[in-house]
């Protein structure tokens, strides 16, 4: 069909008029606010995950993963931001180790999108850490580290020279100074009156045996002696033979089943040490590791971590049954403090976005915001902050390991 000419000029229009309608559609479209349209936002986390380290690293990572998770489920800021973790691990050869920490920090201080972290798990790696987030303003919750001079004393002083009067460091768990003085009590109702100790010459070790030696000779208790192990040391008979010559009624061994707590467990039923009971603290709570480490000794062990038991806990049986269903397997001792520590940040920044106006917040926000947290719900109990960084809400579980590894809960407490 021949067009005439204004035939032909109201199809141009018609057509104009179409495409515009198109052009609108497709705009309004790429700018509506769809799940992530504000970008990503990251929470690091550091912990041990390969090695020895990993029986109790990889649960506690799990613990911090599934908090994520769940809040991008639950909508995180309103959809506005996608929420992501940043794994990276911190064990060298199996080991955590102080260098390997301080590199991922610097790893995520590189990345904008990192705005908080969760970890590190070992005392000794946090003293890496800490001097670079108090000097990159970066919040990091730790799940597990306890020695007291990662908060309080000269030593805590000394990690933050860059900005000595901002606190960048908090943690959700016990420090040494509570976990050793109940370790003590606790050997003392246990009826040891003489103990030999022994350490693994690092900061968490070396320091929760000091502690629990000081309150333990405080409560009338007797110490044969104090020994240190070095790094990678695997033989420890002549060491034992030495203990055993002065007869304890138990060994306590500060220091972690990765640095030597299983294969010293092991080796005392070489000495003639079979009934001599064996204390410790978190650092042998992975049972797992250290049932293999110990073998047909890994009984009669006592040990603490410093955290409420989950599975005894009302609060955290919704965490517990997620936990399991996500990971088909039983939740750590770390699993609910990473958990609750991932939350902390969370409601951090979520709240950061709101009080800007849904715009990415800054680190400053969100570390304000963390240090501002005050009765907190979370499957552990309600935790604040003090102004070291330390929880307000500090518990403590005792567990003993009996034959097969099987372990039973026989205190949890309130520390006051």
């Amino acid at each position: 069909m021949r067009l005439t000419p204004l035939l032909r000029v109201c199809l141009a229009v018609a057509l104009g008029a179409l495409l515009s309608a198109c052009s609108s559609s497709t705009t309004s479209t790429a700018t509506s606010t769809a799940p992530g349209s504000g970008g990503t936002i990251e929470i690091g986390v550091d912990l041990p995950i390969s090695g020895a380290d990993a029986a109790i690293g990889v649960p506690t990572q799990n613990g911090a993963v599934l908090a994520i998770e769940e809040a991008n489920k639950n909508g995180f800021t309103g959809g506005v931001f996608k929420l992501e973790s940043s794994l990276l691990d911190d064990a060298v050869q199996g080991v955590h180790d102080p260098a390997a920490g301080a590199q991922n920090v610097k790893t995520f201080i590189a990345d904008s999108a990192v705005l908080a972290m969760v970890g590190p798990f070992n005392s000794n790696v946090a003293k890496s850490e800490i001097p670079l987030t108090d000097d990159a303003g970066l919040a990091q919750i730790s799940p597990s580290n306890t020695n007291d001079g990662l908060t309080v004393g000269p030593d805590a002083k000394n990690l933050r020279t860059a900005h000595p009067d901002t606190n960048t460091y908090f943690r959700v768990c016990t420090k040494d100074s509570r976990q050793g003085g109940a370790l003590a009590q606790f050997a003392q109702k246990l009826g040891f009156k003489k103990v030999f100790i022994i350490d693994d010459n690092e900061t968490y070790g070396k320091g929760l045996a000091d502690t629990f030696e000081a309150a333990y000779k405080g409560l009338g208790g007797t110490v044969l002696g104090h020994e240190h192990i070095t790094a990678n040391q695997q033989d420890f008979k002549a060491l034992l033979t030495k203990v055993q010559s002065t007869a304890p009624d138990a060994v306590f061994f500060g220091g972690n089943t990765s640095t030597g707590g299983g294969l010293l467990r092991r080796q005392m039923g070489d000495v003639g040490m079979s009934a001599t009971p064996f204390v410790g603290g978190d650092g042998i709570s992975d049972t797992a590791e250290f049932v293999k480490e110990a073998g047909a000794m890994a009984n009669n062990v006592y040990y603490s971590f410093a955290a409420p038991d989950a599975d005894k806990l009302p609060s955290a049986k919704a965490f517990v049954q997620a936990y399991k269903a996500r990971f088909n397997s039983d939740v750590g001792p770390y699993s609910a403090p990473a958990f609750a520590a991932a939350q902390i940040i969370i409601a951090a920044i979520e709240k950061a976005v709101k009080d800007d106006g849904g715009k990415m917040p800054t680190r400053a926000d969100v570390l304000k915001n963390i240090a501002a947290t005050n009765d907190f719900p979370t499957p552990i109990g309600k935790i604040g902050f003090d102004a070291n960084g330390d929880t307000t809400a500090p518990m403590l579980t005792l567990k003993k390991m009996l034959a097969g590894g099987k372990t039973e809960t026989v205190a949890q407490i309130t520390l006051k």
